[in-house]
């Protein structure tokens, strides 16, 4: 079959709240502008900039916040017959603080975990290239169940999965059983992307690189993608090994919020056109730079293809 998606993302849809003033916490916030937001949702978004097909798979509430997510999305060129809208839960929102590092959260959970099995159909695997998911949606079932029976799926109908390894104890607070479902999914052999705060966070102590890489690579993923911020990247593959990119410099950092997952839509995006490692890296950078130049999403204003010089 002809393979006519590029990115299936599944997982959690929302609406982000992020504060008007930098680099303070939500105490001291006064006020916040809304954006669409949830990593898949913002690596299929970002994806369509790149030229790229994706699907989201997601479900929001019946609601005038779902409304307008199903309205950004479509502006967005995004897929949407497989988002669901329900009656019985309010779209999840979060409130966001606005900052130059690791902003803080406060989230309100409801439709985005009801995610149920009808929304994702043999078909649609079949017409895929890539599966992704993160750990924020994982974290709940149903959603849980069906992203991982799945990913099962997917693997067995040739997708390469993926995963944002996005873990954050707010979203879930029970590690020993998050690490049970981590292994579960990453048997599918997927991209894994996760960062240092992400390892702080799922191990609650600091860990070495090679602590990170043996572990994750011992629940059976290949390739991980260790982002650590202003130290730049560092990717062990199986394979090929090790590879060490410094991070690139930015004039001016005015919004983190979203930044790892323009990096991971460049990784993926990178992975599509069969570059190496050491180009990924640093195609996925670029994109991860200029996200943090703007508040909210990517540039509307710019072609991103031309901008990251692809061949």
């Amino acid at each position: 079959m002809k393979k006519s998606i590029d990115i299936i993302c599944i997982g959690e849809v929302l609406i982000d709240f992020i504060g008007h003033q930098i680099d303070t916490s939500i105490n001291r916030t006064k006020d916040f502008h809304r954006f669409l937001g949830g990593s898949p949702t913002n690596v299929a978004v970002n994806a369509t900039r790149l030229g790229l097909k994706s699907v989201l798979v997601a479900t929001c509430g019946q609601d005038g916040l779902g409304d307008y997510i199903v309205r950004k999305l479509k502006a967005n060129n995004v897929i949407t017959s497989q988002i669901k809208k329900i009656d019985y839960k309010p779209t999840s929102v979060i409130f966001v603080s606005k900052s130059t590092g690791t902003p803080d959260f406060i989230p309100f959970r409801e439709a985005d975990a009801q995610i149920d099995p009808s929304q994702i159909s043999d078909d649609l695997l079949e017409k895929a290239k890539i599966f992704h998911t993160t750990c924020f949606a994982l974290s709940k079932d149903p959603a849980r169940t069906t992203i991982l029976e799945s990913a099962k799926r997917a693997k067995q109908l040739g997708l390469k999965t993926s995963i944002d390894i996005n873990f954050s104890e707010r979203i879930w607070n029970d590690r020993e059983e998050a690490k049970l479902v981590l292994k579960e999914y990453l048997a599918t052999d997927p991209l894994v992307k996760l960062s240092e705060d992400d390892c702080y966070r799922l191990f609650a102590e600091s860990k070495t690189e090679d602590f990170i890489f043996e572990y994750f690579h011992g629940l059976g993923a290949s390739t991980i993608c260790l982002t650590k911020g202003k130290e730049g990247v560092v990717l062990s593959d199986k394979t090929f090994g090790l590879f060490h990119q410094k991070a690139m410099a930015v004039s001016e950092i005015k919004d983190a919020t979203g930044a790892g997952d323009a990096f991971w839509t460049g990784f993926l995006y990178a992975q599509l056109l069969n570059k190496n490692f050491t180009d990924t890296i640093h195609l996925a950078q670029k994109l991860a730079v200029l996200k943090l130049q703007n508040v909210g999403r990517l540039p509307t204003d710019i072609d991103i293809s031309s901008f990251l010089e692809v061949e």
